[in-house]
């Protein structure tokens, strides 16, 4: 006669391997991610080296730059004072500082209106405005140094900040993010708004930017990192020493010292130091604002 076992025995059987599995799929798990760790953290180590090798080649004295070696015999800022004391690199901060602010607030400032327009009104041939707007994105700058620099020489603009700031405003990729978040928030709020007697820009303004704090925050950040570290247009557009730029500065004070690489290292370092602050200290609002956008690397 055939046995059969109760179902309260078979599960009493059944829970011990069942048990074991979950055991052997979480060692996995925490071995994967521990494997993942290590390489993070291996990749991070070597991004770092040429850092270190920057910072260790600007504390040395400029006649020991040549020995390759970590080991400092004696550790002086000297290069740090000289860059201080003999450039106008303040200067250079200040304007590099003026430049790229004006550059993040007309940013989105432009960038949301045009993204808010695009994503809330209808209007014909709407999607080509848009797709127009993306082939923004793939002209490259160079194409239009020409134009930019006849255009601001027509209306007396070369060798002021405007000059810097105001080709750098426009930004198709800041176009496509603020619409990308608008695309997300609920046309409830808007309809809302409006029942209220809000206008399309009161609506705009009160009711729709409070709400993407995030997206701004990180669309400034990465335009006012792109505008200080833009080399090429502000060489051609500023010509007076005081009024140069970071990149303009370093690039001036690399050909003035030569082979002297602990002064080079150390404008370099300086030049730098700004954003690697802004990053530290906004670095929460860029994760929210790409994440609040809904685009993934």
């Amino acid at each position: 006669m055939t046995t059969i076992a109760h179902p309260a025995v078979l599960g009493e059987q059944e829970a011990p391997a069942a048990h074991a599995l979950a055991a052997t799929v979480d060692r996995r798990i925490r071995l994967f991610n521990r494997c993942c760790a290590g390489i993070l953290i291996a990749l991070a180590l070597i991004w770092l080296v040429p850092l270190a090798w920057a910072v260790d080649t600007a504390l040395k004295p400029n006649a020991e730059t040549t020995k390759i070696t970590w080991w400092i015999d004696n550790p002086t800022f000297d290069s740090f004072r000289a860059i201080i004391r003999d450039t106008d690199i303040l200067n250079w901060y200040a304007s590099s500082f003026i430049t790229s602010a004006i550059s993040a607030f007309g940013t989105v400032v432009t960038g949301s209106l045009a993204a808010y327009a695009l994503s809330r009104m209808r209007f014909r041939l709407r999607g080509v405005v848009f797709w127009f707007i993306l082939i923004g994105i793939m002209i490259p700058q160079q194409v239009l140094i020409v134009p930019l620099f006849r255009e601001l020489d027509s209306v007396n603009l070369l060798n002021t900040y405007w000059s810097v700031a105001l080709p750098q405003i426009p930004l198709a990729i800041a176009v496509f993010i603020f619409k990308q978040f608008f695309d997300g928030l609920p046309r409830e709020l808007d309809e809302a708004a409006r029942m209220d007697g809000a206008s399309f820009f009161r609506t705009y303004r009160r009711v729709v930017m409070p709400l993407c704090r995030p997206v701004v925050s990180a669309v400034a950040i990465f335009t006012f990192v792109w505008s200080w570290n833009n080399l090429l247009w502000p060489l051609l557009a500023m010509t007076n020493p005081k009024l140069m730029t970071i990149p303009v500065g370093l690039a001036t004070v690399q050909g003035t010292y030569g082979i002297r690489y602990a002064d080079t290292m150390a404008s370099a370092i300086l030049g730098a130091l700004p954003l690697v602050l802004v990053f530290l200290l906004f670095q929460r609002r860029i994760v929210e604002g790409i994440a609040g956008t809904g685009l993934k690397g």
